[in-house]
């Protein structure tokens, strides 16, 4: 579980972020909806304790990674090697097992130079997911990648995050990312940003029986 109070966040003069308050329990997945610039990054930087100047607290368990909007990888490491040094209590067999899950068994020892942007991202995620998060942190991870490599990405994100239920906070610009993976929905917009109300994410409509007396929110 993470909790948020951040009271105001500030830039120089101006305020980016005021009176942003909520919590995300194990097995939720909440995302964060606003236009660019309003502040998402901002905040799940704060949410991740990489920027500690703002008024207010957040509290998080230890066990936290984040995927960053780029991959983040270390250029002069092979992808398994990004894994095992990023995170060391992590076996060489465990980090090859994890790119396996993320279909990249046979680019283990390939570089991110030898990679493409959705195969960096995988890398990415496997080695997010390889840390076994309490709380898991995603700023825009599917950003700048084509419909079918951003759905691919999707599925395999949603498909981990069933598997390991950790607290997931998930900031976009995109509605259908939103719905597609989060389980409530809040907003962020004005000047500073502030939330308005969540709501919880959408179900399908059920099908229409063929009996005559036949009888989704954003993240």
């Amino acid at each position: 579980m993470i909790r948020v109070d951040v009271r105001s966040k500030r830039q120089g003069p101006r305020e980016i972020l005021r009176a942003v308050r909520f919590q995300v329990d194990q097995g939720e997945v909440l995302a964060i909806l606003g236009p660019s610039g309003i502040g998402k990054s901002t905040l799940l930087r704060i949410c991740a304790g990489i920027d500690g100047q703002f008024e207010g607290q957040v509290e998080r368990p230890e066990r936290l990674a984040m995927v960053f909007q780029e991959p983040v990888l270390l250029p002069w490491r092979s992808a398994v090697d990004n894994l095992t040094l990023t995170v060391p209590e992590l076996s060489r067999a465990e980090a090859l097992a994890a790119l396996v899950r993320v279909g990249l068994a046979e680019r283990a020892e390939a570089y991110p130079r030898q990679l493409s942007l959705g195969q960096q991202r995988r890398v990415a995620l496997a080695r997010a997911f390889a840390a076994r998060p309490e709380v898991l942190l995603l700023d825009e991870p599917f950003a700048s990648l084509d419909s079918a490599s951003a759905e691919d990405m999707i599925a395999l994100t949603e498909a981990l995050i069933a598997e390991t239920r950790p607290a997931t906070l998930f900031v976009t610009h995109s509605e259908t990312e939103a719905t597609r993976l989060a389980t409530r929905v809040i907003h962020l917009s004005g000047e500073p940003a502030t939330l308005c109300p969540s709501t919880p994410s959408p179900s399908p409509s059920p099908s229409p029986s063929p009996s005559p007396t036949s009888q989704e929110a954003p993240r």
